[in-house]
């Protein structure tokens, strides 16, 4: 990598075809499987065995690539596994496809696979694709992210997400190594979509070795196709990949071993950089940002399509009038909390980041507006006539409720100041709790909390990459929002294309920033720190790291 510094717009002249790598929550994983994978103590390396040193963060819920549904697993997969296409620094690659061939009337993408093995060294076919796909489709998976077939296109897809019948889905394996994927509509960023984890191929006797992707997490059965392979896995502790020797292009693969660690607390992670225990690090304590911003040129900092917020809880009375929504979004000052976080993000006055272009080729976000919410206290009197509508002026008798947020240094700062910032413009009384990943993203998902931290990533080059989450029962709705406008908008947006397509997206982003379930607060960066002696990395315009090409120079 030779750059140190990214600016926050370069993302504007991305194309609108260019698929992130990394989506999802934002740094969200879950619990431990039911039963532990076998756990194997790492092996002393050989004198000259290049062993890669890497804080992965908190331990991912699942690695496989079906059920992952968080940027932590995310990066882990992108390492163990490979799909038809590899996407790196916005550019589309090919993987398992050599080539692909798109139908005149764009309805047909044909892939043609090349001759490629399993890791552990039998044959990988078009066959594997199908069965993983319509595993992920199928409702008896129970695939957070089987939402995302209805944004494919594919022929019966998302039917089949609904119990439809999986023999109807237009994903067809032509013999071994041709792979026929039939539209219902033209969709223009299909090829680049396909190199998201969730679409990766799967091995079906590995997958059925272990129940809910315990296999993905046990050695003896994690057949991958990637660049590397899993060789042991602590929960808690950390993981061991090696070079996969089976891999198609295992000659560009440099690093022999990847010794993954599970630190989920930034400062010790930091200071395990610090002393040389690891090569690189995804993210650091926001105290140390503007240092090292300032004079660490081994600091990166990137722009990422994603937005930070926080869910109400709309199955609650406490939440239920819209006034005392947009009263608390009022009082919360943007520009103030990312000028304290000090790493480059944008304050969000909408749910959509910048650098979305749409069919005008103008930035989606600057086009939609703020929607009337502030970037700084300038509203705070509104705030307060909302409050006083709703039956609480001055914030009395307005219940004290709980600011929930996943263990980090960061996210408890921005807890603390939206807490201040309600109790010294409303008067309201709030309550911080922190939970561990593993505990958090159940809880939020079962509802059972009144104010929630949320993150999300697009998966794809498009605002529907974020918006899609908030349609009735998304598995990724946290706030639990049901508006039949929005389904119906988000339906549209992915069966059309152009101005039709924007339009409906644009509305949609009206309907949501008008009825505000969640609380939009910035535009995410990423942040990490990297050792120089770890060369020829990469990233996606989203955030998934790739180290398939990655060399320790010293």
């Amino acid at each position: 990598m030779n750059k140190k510094l990214l600016a926050l717009l370069l993302v504007l002249a991305m194309s609108i075809t260019v698929l992130a790598g990394c989506s999802q929550p934002a740094e969200e994983p879950a619990e431990e499987p039911a039963e532990q994978p076998g756990e194997q103590p790492a092996e002393e390396p050989a004198g000259d065995e290049s062993v890669f040193l890497w804080n992965v963060g908190a331990d991912p819920k699942t690695i496989d690539p079906v059920l992952n549904g968080a940027s932590d697993g995310g990066d882990v997969i992108n390492q163990t596994f490979e799909g038809l296409v590899r996407e790196k620094s916005g550019e589309i690659y090919p993987g398992i496809a050599e080539t692909w061939d798109v139908s005149e009337d764009g309805m047909t993408v044909t892939f043609n696979l090349r001759e490629s093995n399993w890791s552990d060294g039998t044959p990988l076919t078009a066959n594997d694709f199908v069965y993983s796909w319509k595993r992920g489709m199928d409702p008896a998976t129970a695939s957070e992210y089987a939402w995302i077939w209805e944004y494919t296109n594919v022929v019966g897809a998302f039917d089949a997400v609904n119990g439809g019948s999986l023999d109807d889905v237009g994903v067809t394996a032509v013999d071994d190594l041709t792979l026929e994927v039939k539209l219902e509509t033209p969709t223009d960023y299909i090829v680049s979509l396909l190199s998201f984890y969730h679409f990766l191929p799967t091995k079906q006797e590995a997958v059925e070795a272990g129940a809910d992707g315990a296999w993905a997490k046990d050695p003896e059965n994690a057949i991958s196709n990637g660049p590397f392979k899993l060789t042991s896995y602590e929960i808690g502790g950390g993981l061991t990949l090696v070079k996969n020797d089976e891999y198609w292009n295992a000659e560009e693969v440099k690093i022999d071993r990847i010794e993954g660690k599970f630190i989920d607390e930034q400062s010790t992670a930091f200071q395990a950089y610090q002393s040389g225990e690891l090569h690189f690090l995804p993210d650091v304590p926001p105290a140390e940002i503007p240092r090292l911003m300032a004079e660490d040129p081994n600091f990166f900092v990137f722009p990422l399509l994603g937005t930070y917020y926080y869910n109400y809880n709309m199955d609650l009375e406490l939440f239920q009038d819209v006034r005392v929504r947009k009263a608390l979004n009022l009082a919360v000052d943007r520009s103030l909390i990312t000028e304290t976080m000090a790493s480059g993000q944008i304050p969000a006055a909408g749910f959509v980041p910048v650098g979305f272009l749409d069919h005008e080729g103008e930035d989606f976000a600057e086009k939609s507006g703020t929607y009337g919410i502030p970037t700084d206290d300038s509203q705070i009197e509104e705030a307060k006539a909302l409050l006083a509508e709703a039956g609480y002026p001055d914030g009395e008798g307005f219940p004290e409720f709980t600011i929930m947020y996943n263990t980090s240094e960061g996210h408890q700062q921005v807890a603390e100041l939206v807490q201040e910032m309600l109790k010294t413009n409303l008067g309201i009384e709030t309550q911080l709790e922190n939970q561990e990943w593993a505990v958090f993203q159940d809880t939020r998902k079962e509802g059972d909390y009144e104010m929630a931290r949320g993150g999300w990533l697009t998966d794809f080059m498009d605002p529907m990459g974020l918006l899609a989450i908030f349609t009735t029962e998304n598995a990724y709705n946290d706030p639990n929002y049901s508006n039949a406008r929005y389904d119906e908008l988000l339906s549209t947006a992915a069966k059309t294309r152009g101005a039709e397509h924007f339009e409906a997206l644009y509305e949609a982003q009206e309907i949501l920033m008008t009825e505000l379930p969640v609380m939009p607060i910035y535009y995410y960066t990423d942040v990490m720190l990297v050792s120089p002696d770890l060369v020829g990395w990469d990233r996606s315009v989203l955030g998934t790291i790739d180290f398939s090409t990655a060399e320790l120079v010293n």
